[in-house]
């Protein structure tokens, strides 16, 4: 019996007689040869039949073919380098394990319509294209790259709680539930957990799921995204600066080793991400808003950025830029105000290029018990609500500091596409949770 290989690993078995196991992608004919497309997740390859080569009754189940039929292939593996995989196959025999009717997404729209949203509903097949499964690979890169990064650099992993007690990014986008009788809500973020687990071990990140119920419907908006959230003790605010370049630049540099082929599928121009190495432009919020100015945008000192100004802003850069120390009163209570001007705190926002905004925000907390404290009075907040993350601030406090990074923006940024619902395996909108 053949052996049965994967499309990734055919390089390796040139000559050799294989089974493939997989579905039928596309299929064309000019006459006397036949050309099967086969997907098995690993890859795409063509498997060619010629008549004579094969018994006539196979040949002529050509037309029984159907798109996404699942088929099991057994045939000779040729080099061929015009090909993308470097090879095709020789089709020997195939057999029909069970035969789609009516696929619903013909390959002419399965990427390239105008309005990908009509494609939502039939998500759980249109990840089946190939623009789609190469956005998934090159998701499970930068995944997988979080956690080399952080493990290499001996941060330890803690894993926040998604039921909170309190919010963290203000009370207006909480998903509420019920907690036995008590009010709970889904995590908008790890931050204020993995502040907790830096007093105990240092250097830490939390990365998983978050839930925002922000009304948008925004090209960069989800309701559930997850995020990678490192908190460190004794770093200040340049220290996490210089931490998100060398993260930044480490997915970059990952995702152009590992997945190039997905890149060119999705017709990504490499040679601007070949562009990304520290240092990165920084700039302080008051010089962004001059860039904006002399853009001719009608922008007031104290606004916060949307993402018609990230764009403006991130367009004058080739590299990430990143935005540090923006009014105090447009930002959450723990972040640290800057000592030599209160009126803005220590904090940074990193822009990516091209127009693609914010991927990355964070700050320095404040450590000052009676500092913090005055804080959370000024903003109304429910004292007995954060109890423990005061505590923090009495027993052994240090500067720390840390940051988030969206793995969806950053996604949709490093692939070159436009909407991050695409980023995610299956996108939770404003107007859709199906399926």
């Amino acid at each position: 019996m053949a052996q049965w290989v994967y499309i990734e690993d055919l390089k390796n078995h040139i000559g050799n007689e294989v089974e493939l196991r997989g579905w039928l992608y596309n299929k064309r004919s000019s006459g006397k040869v036949k050309f099967l497309i086969i997907r098995d997740g690993t890859g795409f390859v063509q498997g060619v039949m010629v008549k004579g080569s094969v018994p006539s009754e196979l040949f002529e189940q050509y037309k029984d073919l159907t798109l996404e039929s699942s088929i099991i292939l057994s045939g000779t593996v040729r080099e061929e380098k015009r090909a993308p995989q470097g090879v095709e196959l020789d089709i020997k025999d195939f057999n029909i394990l069970q035969k789609s009717v009516d696929y619903p997404i013909p390959k002419v729209r399965e990427d390239n319509i105008p309005d990908v949203g009509v494609l939502l509903p039939k998500r759980h097949l249109w990840i089946r294209s190939k623009k789609q499964w190469a956005l998934l690979r090159i998701r499970d890169t930068i995944e997988k790259s979080i956690e080399d990064f952080y493990h290499e650099r001996k941060f330890v992993r803690i894993d926040a709680p998604i039921l909170t007690p309190s919010a963290c990014e203000g009370s207006t986008t909480l998903f509420k539930t019920d907690y036995f009788g008590e009010p709970a809500y889904l995590s908008q973020s790890g931050q204020l957990y993995v502040e907790a687990a830096c007093m105990s071990l240092g250097k830490v990140y939390c990365f998983g799921p978050t839930f925002r119920a922000e009304k948008s419907k925004t090209r960069r908006h989800l309701m559930e995204f997850w995020m990678v959230e490192p908190e460190i003790a004794f770093y200040e605010l340049d220290d996490i600066m210089a931490l998100s370049e060398e993260f930044v630049e480490y997915l970059v540099k990952r995702v152009l080793d590992e997945r190039k082929e997905e890149l060119l599928i999705l017709g990504r121009d490499i040679s601007k991400l070949e562009k990304i190495k520290r240092p990165f432009a920084r700039i302080t919020y008051d010089e962004a808003v001059e860039i904006l100015k002399s853009k001719g945008l009608d922008f007031e000192w104290g606004d916060d950025f949307g993402g018609d100004e990230e764009t403006v802003i991130s367009e004058s850069f080739d590299t990430p830029v990143i935005v540090h120390r923006y009014p105090a009163k447009i930002k959450p209570f723990y972040m640290k105000k800057d000592p030599k001007n209160p009126e803005v705190v220590l904090n940074m926002d990193m822009l990516a290029p091209e127009g693609y905004g914010e991927i990355i925000g964070g700050s320095q907390r404040e450590e000052d018990y009676d500092v913090l404290l005055k804080r959370m009075q000024e903003e109304n907040l429910s004292l007995d609500d954060y109890k423990w993350y005061l505590e923090l601030r009495k027993y052994g406090s240090v500067p720390h500091s840390g940051f988030g990074l969206g793995i969806e923006r950053t996604i949709v940024w490093i692939s070159g596409i436009r909407h991050v619902r695409e980023a995610i395996p299956f996108p939770r909108l404003l107007d859709k949770i199906y399926p």
